[in-house]
């Protein structure tokens, strides 16, 4: 019998990802038969990288202005993320499958933690 703390939990696999440049956003198909179309706003305000993110959940800065922002290019990250290029010019975050499955799980959370960070 595997060990528990060494087995690895079955997770979503994305199946297809496009990205729809008219629409902003990036339609994203996982083999547990989920799908999210994740606008590309969301994408940026929620980068995974530690110039969005910190160093700790305390660290984390909001970036404002982002409702018309592009894709122009996505880059594989061997078999487990994409690498996001943006209008704006930033690219340094590492979007794990991970992380595109919990964006698109909790968008409505986030975007409503987002817009209230704003109005303060």
């Amino acid at each position: 019998m595997p060990d528990a703390a060494i087995a690895a939990p079955d997770r979503p696999w994305p199946v297809e990802l496009t990205f729809q440049a008219d629409a902003k956003s990036l339609k994203a198909h996982f083999d547990d038969g989920v799908s999210f179309i994740i606008p590309y706003e969301l994408l940026r305000i929620e980068s995974p990288s530690a110039e969005v993110q910190g160093h700790s959940a305390a660290g984390k800065k909001w970036v404002a202005g982002k409702q018309q922002v592009s894709i122009v290019r996505a880059e594989p990250v061997g078999r487990y993320a994409l690498r996001l290029v943006f209008d704006d010019g930033h690219d340094t975050g590492i979007y794990t499958w991970d992380w595109l499955y919990r964006l698109g799980r909790d968008q409505d959370r986030l975007m409503e933690a987002y817009r209230l960070a704003m109005t303060v």
